[in-house]
């Protein structure tokens, strides 16, 4: 039977290199006080030996954990693996976080917390205490959720809270919803629509006012009315359907609607369908979120696309080098883009542009 090969670790490097293994250890982590000679010696013996660097390779320095948490909502997460609703949004958090990560020699982990639990704070705790985070990114509602951030900001922890205005700690990143929610509009404006319905998201969330906002802007710069044309839902499927209900069953009902997310666009889908209502001849859909079920319905829906995974990778380098240099105090917004399809067109009775 063959000899199974030795993994190298960090002592077979200082051996090689003849420094000690904090000299590597600096290295590693890339520190400034190394002098180039020494970074030149240790990298061949690196690259000679075919050392990997590990977690507790780089935490020998003992200021840094080289690990960055997430921290994603429990209940709603759970719920969406279990009914298999296609949301990517812990896919696009990984896939910004991880590879920034990456760049850094950092490594990347989600824990699911339920932020309406009266034991949050000892929960998040023993998280902390275990884990010793350099850096945590907190998703809404935990971004605005006092106990979590004043937990992080007295243990001085430095975090970043996505969705969130909020003064206070914490480095602030928002994805344009407000803006997306005005881009939206003002295309449906320009397809010749006049009467142009919102189902809003939870209250929970700043951002469903953002969204809120945008398109109000939008329709009054157009000289157009929004009273009446808003319903609230609260991101799940079954609001969409009352609120798509309640939109359409108007007697002067919108020509179009934007939903805050892609379940209550194919609520809103599906409620059209059932009052014989052509998607786009009758009425034209925007959605939010540009989850990849959206491109598999009949036609096929326009939606807002939301950065998750730069908005995510702006956080984590920010976090990284927060014990470099100051963090931003001002909010840092990374804007989303539209998606058109096949969900939209010229209002009924019009050409459109």
């Amino acid at each position: 039977m063959a000899r199974r090969r030795q993994a190298v670790t960090i002592r077979h490097v200082a051996q090689d290199a003849g420094v000690s293994l904090q000299t590597v250890s600096r290295v590693i982590n890339r520190e400034p006080n190394v002098r180039p000679e020494m970074k030149e010696r240790v990298q061949s013996s690196i690259d000679r030996l075919g050392y990997v660097p590990s977690i507790a390779a780089q935490r020998m320095s003992g200021s840094r954990s080289y690990l960055i948490l997430a921290l994603n909502d429990r209940e709603r997460t759970i719920a969406d693996w279990r009914e298999r609703r296609g949301v990517d949004w812990v896919d696009q958090m990984l896939l910004g976080g991880m590879l920034k990560c990456a760049e850094y020699g950092y490594r990347m982990m989600v824990e699911l917390v339920d932020t309406h639990n009266d034991h949050v704070e000892r929960e998040l705790s023993a998280t902390i205490a275990a884990l010793q985070p350099d850096g945590v990114i907190l998703t809404p509602p935990h971004s605005e959720n006092p106990l979590i951030t004043g937990l992080l900001a007295r243990a001085k922890i430095p975090f970043a809270r996505i969705g969130s205005l909020d003064p206070g700690p914490g480095i602030r990143l928002t994805m344009g919803d407000r803006e997306a929610a005005m881009l939206a509009t003002n295309r449906l404006i320009e397809l010749g629509h006049r009467r142009i319905g919102l189902i809003s998201g939870s209250s929970e969330y700043s951002l469903s006012q953002w969204r809120i906002d945008g398109w109000q802007e939008a329709m009054a710069q157009a000289g157009l009315p929004s009273e009446g044309l808003c319903q609230r839902g609260d991101f799940g499927y079954e609001s969409g359907v009352r609120a798509a209900g309640a939109l359409l069953a108007s007697t002067e009902r919108p020509t179009a609607i934007i939903a805050s997310n892609d379940q209550m666009a194919l609520a809103t889908l599906e409620v059209a369908r059932a009052r014989g209502l052509d998607v786009p001849r009758d009425l034209s859909l925007v959605s939010f979120d540009n989850t990849p079920i959206v491109r598999f319905t009949q036609p096929p829906l326009t939606a807002v696309d939301q950065p998750i995974a730069e908005t995510i990778s702006r956080a984590v380098e920010l976090l990284i080098n927060a014990h470099r240099r100051a963090p931003p105090t001002a909010p840092i917004n990374v804007e989303g883009s539209l998606v058109e399809r096949g969900s939209t067109g010229p209002a009924p009775g019009t050409n459109g542009t």
